[in-house]
């Protein structure tokens, strides 16, 4: 799933900030009546402008907010979940790798007999391919 930040809506990227947000909140603390504590504030803090229906005003306080997140951003966050990506990567992304195709020829002619239809639907299809290569289509 890639990310578009200008497909997103105003309150998406009003989500993605509190979530953040409360994430940043548990990299700092380690009690959990503090981690809650601060929780409660932030909540608090969404909740007094959740009623502005001025888009210009909406989106700076989301710039605001944004600044805020940056500023007070724990260098060094931990990553709480497995498959997470970007700087602070989980312990498991890429973990489960699809091979590629051509590792299917090197099979051993009893593995590939468990598949008769496979491979023979598998071998047209590469007769196919080199076809239209010999013929600069795939060029």
């Amino acid at each position: 799933m890639a990310f578009c930040p200008e497909l997103r809506t105003h309150s998406q990227k009003v989500c993605s900030l509190y979530k953040r947000a409360m994430r940043t909140i548990e990299s700092y603390y380690v009690v959990r009546h503090v981690i809650r504590y601060h929780q409660v504030h932030l909540r608090s803090e969404f909740d007094k402008n959740k009623c502005i229906k001025d888009a210009k005003e909406q989106r700076r306080l989301l710039w605001v907010g944004l600044h805020e997140l940056f500023m007070k951003q724990n260098p060094l966050m931990v990553a709480k979940f497995a498959r997470s990506y970007g700087i602070c990567a989980g312990v498991a992304p890429e973990r489960v790798v699809t091979p590629p195709d051509w590792i299917l020829d090197y099979w051993h002619p009893l593995e590939k007999a468990h598949f008769p239809d496979y491979f023979k639907r598998r071998e047209q299809r590469k007769c196919e391919y080199i076809q239209l290569w010999h013929k600069g289509l795939l060029r």
